[in-house]
């Protein structure tokens, strides 16, 4: 195949001529290589090298290597397996490994199943195409005491609600249409890991969770024992939405308007692993920086967001400024914008105070 260099962060890579540049990719050649999920690597890279300690990690479906590779040379003090299972992977795992001159990365060939049931992993990368599932069990299993799994689910459309049967046959959980689609679909993909640890008597400590471009991505610390796990399990929650009402609850139960999910109803994000991050030298460093002090602010515990047309479409209204809107807001209460849309929001306030805030927002504009 035809090849190309290209410089990711502080890492040379070399890569297919023929490679993605964005949206969910397609496998172009017999590698695959996606442009685009570099802010991906960037989150990888910036979460390793603030841990700054000996590491053992395994990146599971390599491909071209461009994570491992990156993590092995941004993060110098992580041990890195390069795995795929597929044979003409390895000259290009090979090939990066050397080009960067790294002593502290490795091209495996492995079935990811094999791989993590003959050797454990202080942290774990699953990013295949499509759903995780299939690869959470053997995750779980080669991940070390109190070690860090990283998922990336790019199924977006069952988890976001598009395809509803699919997103309950693969994440046993109903999804949500409308606003709060992608907040919802990252909960059920983190519902999903803890409910999986569970069965393991772990439970975890959400780092860094985030819907971006075509995916969501979750960083979660493995949290040893019984009490861990049922903690975890007591986090889940089903969640209600009236659109015409705009009224929104979490339940822990599911009932008869409760009936979304399972979903996670806990935080998000790290605050303490956050303020560690360090966006220098990243390949897209402006937006590494724009999404911290996003994440930063987001009232992440919330599983809820308002989308600003959403309540001009429920209050028959003109839609006012954003900046203006969220002024209004926190005057009522906390309101914060989320990352998940820049037209939506999150708040602690009530429907009804939501509502008054919005339209007092309207009148004076």
């Amino acid at each position: 195949m035809d090849s190309v260099r290209i410089t990711e962060g502080s890492t040379v890579l070399k890569v297919p001529a023929a490679h993605s540049a964005g949206g969910p990719g397609k496998i172009l050649g017999t590698v695959f290589f996606n442009e685009q999920m570099a802010f991906n690597r960037d989150v990888s890279v910036m979460l390793l090298r603030s841990l700054d300690r000996d590491m053992s990690v395994a990146d599971c479906m390599t491909a071209t290597g461009a994570r491992a590779v990156r993590i092995a040379n941004e993060a110098p003090k992580t041990m890195v397996a390069a795995n795929d299972i597929n044979a003409g992977a390895i000259p290009w795992i090979e090939g990066n490994i050397r080009i960067n001159g790294l002593t502290n990365c490795r091209a495996v060939r492995s079935n990811l199943h094999s791989l993590l049931a003959e050797e454990v992993f202080d942290y774990i990368d699953l990013d295949p195409f499509g759903s995780p599932v299939p690869f959470l069990h053997s995750a779980i299993q080669g991940c070390k005491r109190k070690g860090i799994l990283a998922i990336t689910a790019t199924d977006t459309a069952p988890l976001a609600g598009a395809h509803r049967a699919k997103c309950e046959r693969r994440y046993q959980s109903r999804p949500m249409r409308g606003p709060m689609c992608h907040e919802t679909g990252l909960r059920i993909l983190m519902a999903t890991v803890a409910r999986e640890l569970a069965k393991f008597d772990r439970g975890m400590t959400p780092i860094i969770s985030f819907f971006a471009d075509h995916y969501f991505r979750t960083y979660v610390r493995v949290d040893e024992g019984t009490a861990a796990a049922d903690r975890c399990l007591g986090t889940l929650g089903y969640l209600s939405y009236d659109p015409s009402t705009l009224e929104r609850s979490v339940s822990p139960e599911k009932d008869g308007s409760h009936v979304y999910g399972p979903v996670w109803t806990g935080s998000l994000f790290d605050r303490d692993a956050l303020k560690a991050l360090d966006p220098s030298g990243m390949a897209d460093e402006r937006r590494c920086r724009r999404m911290l002090d996003l994440w930063s602010c987001e009232l992440d515990s919330v599983p809820f967001l308002y989308e600003v047309s959403e309540l001009s479409s429920a209050l028959r209204t003109e839609t006012p400024r954003f900046s203006k809107l969220l002024e209004v807001m926190n005057q009522y209460g906390t309101a914060t914008p989320t990352h998940m849309s820049p037209t939506a929001f999150k708040t602690v306030l009530s429907p009804e105070e939501v509502r008054d805030a919005f339209l007092e927002t309207v009148a004076s504009h």
